[in-house]
Order: C-alpha cells, then structure tokens, then sequence
C-alpha cells in the first residue's frame, strides 16, 4: 500500500477518534488504543494518526483560532464532524509544512464528503480555502509563478 493512501486512512481514522474525544470526553490514550484494538491499523500510517490525534487537543487554541474567523456561524454552532474535519485539516497547515496545502483541503473535503452532512464538503471547501491563504501564503504565491 503506497504511503499516501496509509495517510488518508490515518486521516479518516482521527477524523473519527476527533469525533469520539469530543462527544464523550474520553482521554486521548484511551481513544487511542481502542482504536488499535477495533481497527487493523497495519496499513494505517500510525506516526501520522497519533501525532494529529494528540496535537490537535494540545494545540487546540492555535488551531480553532486558524478558522474561526472564517466561519459564518460560532465554532460551537458547528456539527462535530465539521469541526473535526476543520482541526484536522488546520492541524496539518499548521505543523506538517510538509503537506502541500492543495493536499491538506482535498483530504479535508473528501473527509467531509464521507463524514459529515449534506453538502458540508463545500463550507469546508471554503474555509479551508481561506486558513490556506492566512497560513501557506508563500506556498500558494509560489505555486502561481510556476
């Protein structure tokens, strides 16, 4: 299995363990390793899912603060599998530089397309569009000249 496809199951596995953190407020550790138990994590990149599961929570402030302003509604007004979506995919324009921005807002819609309600790709769409623009400006500046 390629290494960017064991990405994309990572992120559909913390979109979800995003999900259970919030809804039940069970620790992180925890969520973790049920995750290991219910799910063949073998062709899953584990570095990828852990460090996301965990930064998320931890940076929480910087994330939700990296969308927010771009929202039409309060953060807490949000269905949890947006929000989850939205941290996850903040999370990576954050602290993986190493993840083409172009990269981080397709896994981000294609999340929401399997995840979340009706239509919630395209306000995800959206918002990611516009935290691409506040945090890899030079990356989308660059790409333009190319």
């Amino acid at each position: 299995m390629s290494k960017a496809r064991e990405r994309q199951k990572a992120r559909r596995m913390v979109v979800q363990a995003l999900y259970s953190w919030e809804m039940s407020g069970t620790d992180l550790e925890t969520i973790e390793a049920e995750f290991h138990t219910a799910h063949n994590m073998t062709k899953v990149d584990g570095k990828l899912f852990h460090n996301i599961l965990f930064g998320v929570p931890k940076n929480l402030g910087e994330v939700d603060g990296a969308f927010e302003s771009h929202l039409d509604r309060e953060n807490k007004q949000l269905d949890p599998i947006s929000r989850a979506v939205l941290r996850l995919s903040t999370y990576e324009m954050l602290y993986t530089i190493e993840v083409p921005y172009k990269v981080v807002i397709n896994e981000g819609v294609n999340l929401a397309k399997t995840f979340g309600p009706t239509d919630a790709f395209k306000f995800i769409n959206g918002v990611l569009d516009r935290v691409a623009i506040d945090l890899r400006s030079i990356e989308i500046k660059a790409n333009k000249a190319i």
